[in-house]
């Protein structure tokens, strides 16, 4: 398993690389399939953040969902040791999930998920207006395009992805596994499309759309 560490604006010291590789060796004992791990570590210059200035961000990378944690503290060790926390905590629940479905006698079916600040962006943000905006509509499954709404600084970024149908409790599994707020599926027993996002703690809400109304 390949471990790679990156720093963002800072320089990351190779004390620090070899703890984090340590550290992250175990990252196999919970996720078999890894096949790379990412460490980002970026530090906040505001002094008024200085109990949170330094961040890392782990993702972890196998054939199927990647997985994603990240921790901010007041030095990058502590960070760390909080981000690897919270990935072993996501790491047993794709463990957990796998073993649940594997007894149900179905397979996770859920494509893999990629980070939205890992996605490649489109070229350049194009001016539309009302006349062309569907025309800049993605195409392709993965294709990003972006446009700015004439007359203001708002830029929209639109996205085709495909979506395999799946349980809320799923959905939900797959929006702890990368870290996200949100999660947008395909429920498997409604068939709508919905929408799982994060309240407080470990309470979560669902919204779904009525897909029977008829639009012009």
């Amino acid at each position: 398993m390949e471990i790679v560490v990156v720093g963002r604006h800072t320089e990351v010291a190779e004390r620090f690389r070899r703890h984090a590789e340590d550290k992250l060796s175990k990252v196999s004992q919970l996720a078999p399939g890894a096949q790379r791990v990412d460490v980002a570590v970026t530090h906040e210059k505001n002094p008024r953040l200085s109990s949170v200035r330094e961040k890392v961000e782990l993702t972890v990378r196998a054939k199927g969902p990647v997985v994603r944690a990240e921790a901010s503290a007041d030095d990058r060790y502590g960070a760390l040791d909080l981000a690897l926390d919270k990935l072993h905590e996501r790491l047993r629940r794709a463990h957990d999930r796998r073993t649940r479905n594997k007894r149900r006698g179905e397979g996770l079916a859920s494509l893999p998920t990629t980070p939205i600040d890992e996605i490649d962006l489109a070229p350049a943000a194009a001016e539309t207006d009302e006349n062309t905006t569907e025309d800049l509509a993605p195409q392709e499954l993965g294709e990003a395009v972006e446009f700015q709404v004439p007359g203001s600084p708002v830029v929209i970024r639109n996205k085709l992805h495909q979506a395999a149908p799946m349980s809320v409790e799923d959905a939900i599994d797959e929006m702890e596994l990368v870290g996200h707020d949100f999660f947008l599926f395909i429920d498997s027993g409604t068939k709508r499309p919905s929408v799982a996002y994060r309240r407080r703690g470990w309470d979560y809400g669902v919204i779904a759309l009525d897909t029977t109304c008829e639009c012009d």
